[in-house]
């Protein structure tokens, strides 16, 4: 094992000679484009959603523009658009290099699940817009997107396990192991959760399989573990790839990563109901899930403590290279999110947690901290090495994205606990009488400078991911770097 981690921080030189491979390319610089395409989509859904709630009148009186149906919108393109393309579009990059083969079934089969998951994005958003949904929480789109989103996930495991089995090193980096449990559990979820009765075969319509507490159990089952398998493992995957490479350094610990790999597969499974304290759902379910909450703790550290370290000896790059600046700072609000949930989850915090905006402001330190940043380094990383240029345009305007995105954070999430808390104080106060003291709407009126707060701190993320776009398109202009010295580009190798 120690040889893959090894060989992060540099050639495979002294582990086996370098063998030419003709990765496939073309289909990881698509997902890169649509991955910042998507972003900044979602990240301006966003911030037009968070100025609707400061603002009502921005809801326009028109059914497809109100909060309602531009919410899942923003969701499902920061989380399925902007995330899924970076998920797999980094997997495919990263299953190339560390197995040393080129993508099972080669471009044509890697090119469908492209354009198929592009056109589910499509599918689903205009389904939102349309009011055309199974109406859960998470807005999951109806029937026919969720049998097309089916064939493309089987196409991508059959694209990532097929490299897997052919690969020419003998050992499953751990990247992949984070990747491929993230492949395998969003399928049984999205199976699980999106089974439902069509009306009729040419109609939109349909109804669950599940109804009542048991469907908000599955529910729940589903929305946490998207959390956990979509948004944590296998973003962990791109940490454990990304950071050892930005940083050359081998992995601190890879013993501790597999153990961070199966303790947390084990116990996240579990942690959903957590989200249904006091409500009609069996109580032992309710303290089933905190207590593997809590435990999540541990595993979650173990992996941040991974991340972090693997930069002994080189944190002197945090001065120099911006891109690893973003990478863990992301593993920091990894660490800081996989705390606060599971203190959110105690029964008793739940209490004043629940149903208000601190929940929030959990979610999107998490969203915005840590799925976003790691995103943010990979591509800054990826796109020098897959345009073959020799470096990016400006790491000035890096840093400048790096700071600005770091303050519209600060100022969302802050701006939600603070929101959130309050709201929670509000709900319970009682006058001397036993009458409640505040009418609802006194609440929606206290949190509005908070909701311009957050809506400010929208601007800033969204700007900074602007400066990014420029960044990157003038990188792509530059002069390759082949043709720069004079010499023609050189197949690609393994050492790559």
């Amino acid at each position: 094992m120690a040889s893959v981690a090894d060989a992060l921080s540099g050639p495979y030189a002294g582990h086996q000679p370098a063998q030419r491979v003709d990765y496939v390319e073309d289909v990881v610089r698509a997902f890169v484009i649509a991955t910042v395409f998507w972003g900044v989509v979602g990240f301006a859904a966003g911030l037009y959603i968070a100025l609707q709630l400061a603002f009502p009148a921005l809801n326009l009186g028109l059914e497809w523009t109100t909060f309602g149906r531009l919410r899942p919108v923003h969701t499902s393109a920061v989380i399925f658009a902007f995330g899924g393309n970076a998920l797999i579009g980094t997997s495919l990059y990263v299953v190339q290099r560390t197995c040393r083969a080129s993508l099972f079934g080669g471009w044509p089969l890697a090119s469908f699940v492209f354009w198929g998951y592009q056109l589910f994005i499509v599918l689903a958003a205009s389904g939102y817009v349309l009011g055309i949904s199974q109406g859960k929480e998470y807005a999951e789109p109806e029937w026919y997107v969720d049998l097309w989103l089916t064939v493309v996930w089987v196409a991508y495991l059959v694209v990532f396990g097929g490299t897997i089995l052919k690969r020419n090193e003998p050992h499953i980096y751990v990247a992949n192991w984070f990747y491929l449990a993230m492949i395998l559990t969003i399928a049984v979820l999205h199976l699980g959760n999106n089974a439902a009765l069509p009306v009729s075969f040419f109609g939109t319509k349909s109804y669950g399989a599940a109804s009542g507490v048991q469907d908000a159990m599955i529910q729940w089952w589903y929305g946490h573990n998207a959390v956990g398998f979509f948004l944590t493992a296998g973003f962990l995957g791109i940490m454990y790839y990304f950071i050892p490479k930005q940083a050359e350094r081998p992995v601190y610990s890879y013993r501790l990563s597999i153990v961070h790999f199966w303790s947390l597969i084990f116990l996240y499974i579990w942690a959903g109901p957590h989200h249904l304290h006091y409500t009609a759902l069996p109580e032992w379910t309710q303290m089933l899930g905190m207590t593997f909450s809590i435990m999540l703790w541990m595993p979650s550290w173990g992996g941040m403590i991974n991340g972090i370290m693997t930069l002994s000896g080189a944190w002197d790059k945090l001065r120099t290279d911006p891109s690893l600046r973003f990478s863990v700072t992301a593993v920091a609000f990894y660490g800081m999110s996989t705390f606060e949930g599971p203190v959110m989850s105690i029964r008793a915090v739940n209490s004043l947690s629940h149903y208000t905006d601190w929940t929030i402001g959990h979610v999107h330190s998490g969203a915005m901290g840590w799925v976003g940043f790691v995103t943010f380094g990979a591509i800054y990383y990826l796109v020098p090495k897959l345009w073959n240029r020799t470096g990016l345009y400006s790491t000035r305007l890096v840093s400048w994205h790096f700071w600005i995105a770091t303050l519209g954070i600060v100022f969302y999430i802050t701006a939600m606990w603070v929101s959130g808390i309050m709201q929670a104080l509000m709900w319970r106060a009682y006058d001397e009488l036993g009458f409640l003291q505040y009418a609802f709407v006194e609440t929606v009126a206290a949190m509005h400078p908070f909701y311009v707060i957050r809506a400010l701190g929208g601007v800033f993320y969204l700007t900074g991911a602007l400066i990014m776009v420029y960044n990157l398109v003038m990188t792509v202009r530059a002069m390759p770097e082949a043709a720069a010295v004079g010499a023609p580009r050189a197949a690609a190798v393994v050492a790559a």
